[in-house]
């Protein structure tokens, strides 16, 4: 009984919210009902109160003008390579802005400095989704895979930049790089302890697991090695020698 009464006392809370505030007594008050009795129902209502709050607290908390403040006062950071300082007023000008693609670019290039790659490839992908034309999403994102090492897929992605901006110099430079790279796993000419890192990353890529769990390429490769008839054949299919070609260049096949 005391349970309902709390989870009306809350409904009616949130029909009465004008602001993120005015949902803290309803949230608390679904809260201490959900300690009288755990209903399914009070959960759902307490949930949907904590995410209208967020939404709100968002809305209240948008500024596009001091996200542009925000975001130049993380460009002098940057400039002055105070990379953490940098990132912290990049995030807030995303919290005063969360659609600007300039923050997500520039702060996965403060990530890249720092070495978090990981964190640094995400905002280059949202930077991307946020604004497909934007040059700079893609030179971010190829950047982070090529210090990650994969270079084919920084490849794809400098190669996707050019179709929105096919004179780009950094984006070109890009592709000059990754092609160097993957050249040089096509000669052979990786050192042994290239090769191996190289290895290791790739058997850590699940395009490279499928590739190498798939039958038909796992027959593919063995008629590289005893069959060169079927080898040739092998050559003419654009879709094989794709896949060959980012197992040549993850250092997993050597061709002679």
């Amino acid at each position: 009984m005391i349970a309902r009464a709390l989870t009306r006392k809350g409904t009616a809370l949130v029909k009465m919210a004008k602001c993120s505030k005015d949902y803290e007594p309803a949230i608390e008050t679904f809260q201490k009902a959900l300690t009288e009795h755990r209903n399914p129902d009070t959960l759902k209502r307490l949930n949907d109160a904590e995410k209208a709050k967020k939404d709100l607290e968002q809305q209240e908390y948008f500024d596009p003008k001091i996200a542009d403040e925000e975001r130049e006062k993380g460009n002098e950071c940057f400039k002055q390579q105070k990379y953490p300082e940098a990132v912290k007023h990049y995030t807030e000008s995303l919290r005063r802005n969360p659609k600007d693609p300039k923050a997500y670019s520039n702060r996965a290039a403060c990530y890249t400095k720092l070495g978090a790659l990981p964190e640094g490839l995400k905002d280059a992908e949202k930077c991307i989704e946020l604004d497909p034309t934007f040059s700079k999403g893609y030179t971010r994102k190829g950047a982070v895979q090529f210090f990650m090492k994969e270079y084919d897929k920084a490849l794809e992605t400098y190669q996707e930049g050019l179709k929105h901006d096919a004179n780009n110099q950094e984006l070109l430079d890009g592709v000059r790089r990754c092609v160097e790279q993957i050249n040089k796993a096509n000669r052979g000419d990786l050192s042994p302890e290239e090769l191996k890192e190289r290895q290791a990353k790739a058997m850590q890529d699940p395009e490279i697991q499928n590739i190498l769990s798939d039958p038909v390429m796992r027959q593919v490769l063995i008629d590289f090695q005893e069959n060169p008839k079927a080898a040739q054949e092998h050559t003419k299919n654009p879709m094989v020698m794709n896949k060959i070609q980012k197992l040549v260049s993850a250092g997993i096949v050597q061709m002679r």
